[in-house]
């Protein structure tokens, strides 16, 4: 049996509580097995509720979609742990969190596939334009227009990513079945990586002919794809994102695409999700995605195993499987 559907004895103490939107069956689980709150959104509820319960919660379970803030971490004197369903926890406030002693943990490994399958299906879509031909197809111009314009081809091409983690390297894995050149960037250069490294993103954009984004989120990545990166890749290159809206400067690259000085974009999320900036709706150079990376019933169903896992060990024992790093002020 998995985390996520073997029995538990019900909870006799309600101190678990669920911030945000959750699947589903992760929340059904957490009130049944565990008697967890929900969270109210806003307003004189959500601080009725907290002035309330606030004491009595040792444990949050939340999503990178929305995490858990300084004002929240405040309103939960004896939180414990922030357990998040997804690798991302960027909407977390991590330096609160260590402030308080708080362990955080995610849900690593078990998505990497899923999101590099995105990552390449995004690279292909993008460069050959298939969204855009099936468009055209279905809008009855083949007769009357004549064949679908030209496109680039994938293969053999220069890709540049930013972000060589799991992810990323998952991404490079494949796209070398492809015979592209591989190079990226890093905070450090990766030790015996076979794939070239570049010193800034703007050094790794100006010699690629493709950029896919796969750096973690966060206050230390946010905008590191800005105007000179993209002034970097060029009228010629090509920009995917799977990672988070926040590493790429949106501004810029909306009008980067709508001036030309970009070829195209595959995005799969945004900064204001689930707002996207409606220039780009009506271009065929750019494909969109309502952030699906890791939406396959596979993917989701470890990542909701894996985030009850390190729920109950939480619960039984004060630690966490997969903890993510916290700043030297949790020590």
């Amino acid at each position: 049996m998995t985390a996520s559907t073997e029995h538990r004895p019900a909870a006799t103490k309600r101190t678990v509580l669920q911030v945000g939107p959750l699947k589903p069956s992760l929340s059904a689980t957490l009130v049944d097995d565990y008697a967890a709150w929900v969270l109210p959104d806003a307003g004189e509820e959500r601080q009725s509720f907290l002035s309330q319960h606030g004491a009595e919660i040792t444990a949050v379970v939340t999503s990178g979609r929305t995490g858990v803030d300084a004002e929240l971490f405040a309103a939960l004197p004896n939180l414990g742990a922030v357990v998040n369903f997804g690798v991302g926890y960027d909407t977390t406030d991590i330096d609160a969190a260590a402030a308080r002693g708080v362990a955080v943990s995610n849900t690593p490994d078990v998505l990497t596939d899923c999101v590099a399958d995105t990552a390449v299906g995004l690279m292909i879509d993008t460069l050959r334009q298939f969204s855009a031909a099936d468009r055209y197809l279905r809008a009855g111009r083949w007769p009357v227009d004549g064949n679908y314009p030209l496109t680039r081809q994938v293969s053999n091409t220069r890709v540049g990513i930013v972000g060589l983690g799991r992810i990323g390297t998952a991404i490079a894995l494949r796209l070398s079945a492809f015979g592209c050149s591989i190079s990226y960037h890093n905070r450090r250069e990766v030790p015996d990586s076979p794939y070239t490294y570049a010193a800034s993103p703007v050094d790794l954009a100006r010699g690629v002919d493709v950029l896919i984004v796969a750096a973690a989120g966060g206050d230390g990545t946010r905008n590191l794809v800005d105007r000179a990166v993209l002034d970097a890749l060029g009228s010629d290159g090509y920009l995917i994102n799977i990672a988070r809206g926040s590493v790429v400067d949106q501004d810029a690259l909306v009008s980067a695409l709508l001036d030309g000085r970009l070829a195209g974009a595959g995005l799969d999320v945004f900064t204001d999700e689930p707002q996207v900036p409606e220039q780009l709706f009506a271009l065929d150079n750019v494909v969109l995605l309502p952030h699906v990376a890791s939406g396959t019933v596979q993917t989701r169903a470890a990542m909701e195993a894996l985030t009850l896992r390190n729920l109950d060990e939480f619960l039984a024992t004060g630690a966490l499987i997969t903890p993510v790093p916290l700043p030297a002020a949790a020590k």
